[in-house]
């Protein structure tokens, strides 16, 4: 089975070369799928995307009329695919609902870290020969407050790192994870979660519900110098609003490994071009503000766990069978 790999990456190449066979033989596309790049996936079977890949309704009958009829995701979230016009072409769509969720909980514990004792400040200070700790003050994270908004793998997996650091744990999901009580976590309604928790962290996929679920209302409900952490997806957060609480103080500190129009951004070496997107520069501006270009998967275990399972998603399809990673559309 021929497959084209969208948005295609060496470390793609290198991981999933490991599967490549007589059964999936991979082409290697570095553009995003979007309208105009679809016509690369001419002579394939199926297609392999990733977060920032576009498959609406027009780029999915595209690809119905060169006779692809799978979708493999490599992520967890599929809020780029339109499910109902792939279930009315007749489109397979599978993604890969968990790879080392330890990976992406570890560096969301790592942007709470760095904003709170500004290592990236203190690293730069110290190459600078400059030893002085005016402007570093942090806070214990012991004791503290911290709302979780979404408790499924990634969330849990955050939950217990904040729980060995004797935090308090106040989370929010409309399915309720029973393994949140043995950390001692307690649900309660956003609105008490917003009040009471001095850091938020976002684990909750993008849905039309959740989209702009950070806005002018709900910042204004948090606590002042709040710690906001976002390694979901970018859209979670209205950005503009961001902005007005940052520059009102209301939001101490701010980390974010997305961004909601990160598509023309991330994953590129942009350092020679210059980038229009005033809003993501306005947010670069603050001191505050630690971003980072949507790596918290990355490690060498969720690449494995990716290049595996979406292979077997595809092996599956081919051979007609069902993994279980399969999306109702």
């Amino acid at each position: 089975m021929k497959v084209a790999v969208f948005s295609a990456k060496k470390y793609d190449r290198e991981g999933f070369n490991q599967w490549a066979d007589s059964s999936l033989q991979f082409t290697y596309i570095e553009s995003r799928l979007s309208s105009d790049s679809a016509k690369l996936a001419a002579g394939s079977h199926a297609v392999c995307v990733f977060v920032n890949d576009e498959l609406n309704a027009a780029v999915l009958q595209q690809l119905s009329e060169m006779g692809i009829e799978m979708v493999a995701l490599r992520c967890a979230g599929f809020n780029n695919v339109d499910l109902d016009a792939a279930k009315a072409l007749g489109i397979r769509v599978a993604r890969v609902p968990a790879y080392s969720p330890e990976a992406v909980a570890e560096h969301t514990i790592g942007m709470m870290l760095c904003l709170n004792r500004k290592l990236h400040k203190a690293y730069n200070r110290v190459r600078d020969d400059n030893f002085a700790l005016d402007g570093l003050l942090g806070f214990n994270l012991f004791g503290k407050t911290v709302g979780l908004i979404g408790t499924g793998r990634i969330g849990l997996a955050t939950a217990r790192i904040l729980h060995g650091f004797g935090c308090r744990l106040l989370c929010h999901d409309i399915v309720q994870n029973p393994l949140i009580a043995e950390l001692g976590g307690r649900y309660v309604p956003l609105a008490e979660l917003y009040a009471q928790s001095n850091v938020i962290s976002l684990h909750c996929p993008l849905t039309p519900d959740t989209k702009h679920l950070i806005n002018h209302y709900s910042i204004g409900s948090m606590q002042d110098g709040v710690m906001l952490i976002n390694t979901s997806r970018g859209a979670l957060i209205d950005s503009k609003a961001v902005i007005a609480g940052l520059k009102q103080r209301k939001i101490g500190y701010l980390g974010l490994d997305v961004y909601e129009q990160e598509a023309d951004l991330f994953f590129e070496n942009l350092s020679e071009q210059v980038i229009d997107d005033d809003v993501f520069k306005r947010l670069l501006t603050f001191p505050n503000v630690l971003i980072t270009g949507h790596q918290a998967f990355f490690t060498r275990e969720a690449l494995q766990e990716i290049c595996q399972v979406t292979s077997d998603n595809l092996l599956a399809f081919a051979s007609n069978t069902a993994t279980g990673n399969e999306l109702a559309n």
